[in-house]
């Protein structure tokens, strides 16, 4: 079944940081706090309308959940219990930075019924989070992590890739010591530079440049596939859509289809390696129906990138085959054709 979320964004509340990347007013849309009653109405008028609660979370997001005030997050939680537990929601998804979690916090969440927990690590570099002002190190994010897991909640861990003092090799350095950690779930979020934040004058004054789009598509596929390899579910790729982040976007890698990018590129590296062993500039493809736009490419770009390499691609939907996969046949119709 498919999971989903009842989202509630909370501002930039109790944080002790503010990272050279963050603007947190923009991310989350909002600068109102909501209050509990706030957050109870919105819970209630959702949960009437999701026909497949056990597979839902109410969903803290836009802020460092464990860091607010006491006082207002137990408001918080208190204002969504009586729609967590048996016969209703699965439970309660935060996300926090991992320097604000220890045991009283995690029995705190354990019984309130909050199941998920997703850690901001952004870069396992320590340098790189000295840069941009994380306030933590990576030890932080793996003790975090193990902490976490041992009290069975579900982990997640976000990662940033482009960010100011980082690199391709680093962010790689960053994706290997994620997979070691094996969370249930990741999050990639290429840099976004976003106006009024420390990025921003940075990369005004020439002083942060960034990766272009194609090697970022690259990476980021790349790191999908090796997280999906080791049964880590990829829960976003690319910042969500915003037309307050499109209007504040000063650089960075915002593409409102960032994630069926990457997903495509992935399908091309497959069919290239597939390719190599043939002499043949002719193919039929079969696609599930539902992998047709990824294998084709965002607006047919694989179609057109075996093109340009003299290579034929006839795509056939075929619903035998598996989502994600294909089967590559030599297209004998083309055999003698000018």
């Amino acid at each position: 079944m498919k999971h989903s979320n009842i989202s509630v964004f909370i501002p930039h509340i109790g944080c002790p940081m503010m990272c050279s990347f963050c603007n947190q007013r923009t991310i989350s849309g909002t600068q109102k706090a909501p209050s509990g009653e706030e957050v109870r109405e919105i819970c209630r008028e959702a949960f009437t309308m999701i026909s497949d609660k056990e597979n839902c979370e109410i969903a803290f997001f836009g802020g460092s959940f464990t860091a607010i005030p006491h006082d207002y997050r137990i408001e918080l939680l208190e204002s969504v219990r009586d729609f967590v537990g048996k016969d209703k929601l699965k439970g309660i998804r935060i996300s926090t930075r991992p320097d604000c979690i220890d045991d009283d916090i995690l029995r705190e969440l354990m019984y309130y019924h909050v199941t998920s927990i997703e850690l901001g690590c952004q870069s396992m570099h320590d340098e790189v989070l000295k840069l941009n002002r994380r306030g933590h190190d990576s030890e932080c994010v793996e003790t975090a992590s193990r902490l976490i897991k041992s009290y069975g909640f579900e982990l997640g861990l976000q990662m940033m890739t482009g960010l100011y003092g980082s690199s391709p090799e680093l962010d790689r350095y960053t994706a290997d010591r994620i997979l070691r950690i094996c969370p249930d779930t990741v999050r990639i979020y290429p840099v976004v530079v976003l106006e009024g934040t420390e990025l921003a004058k940075l990369y005004k004054k020439g002083e942060y440049d960034i990766y272009g789009l194609d090697e970022m598509v690259s990476l980021c596929s790349e790191f999908m596939s090796a997280f999906s390899d080791k049964g880590i579910r990829v829960i976003k790729c690319g910042l969500h859509a915003s037309e307050m982040v499109e209007g504040e976007m000063v650089a960075g890698y915002y593409h409102p289809a960032f994630r069926e990018l990457c997903e495509s590129r992935i399908f091309r590296n497959m069919l290239e390696k597939s390719l190599e062993k043939y002499h043949e500039t002719s193919f039929t493809v079969l696609v599930n129906n539902r992998s047709l736009s990824k294998a084709q490419g965002h607006k047919r770009s694989n179609i057109e990138y075996f093109s340009k390499k003299g290579i034929s691609l006839k795509f056939i939907q075929d619903m035998s085959v598996a989502p994600g996969d294909f089967i590559l046949t030599i297209d004998n119709t083309k055999k003698g054709s000018n």
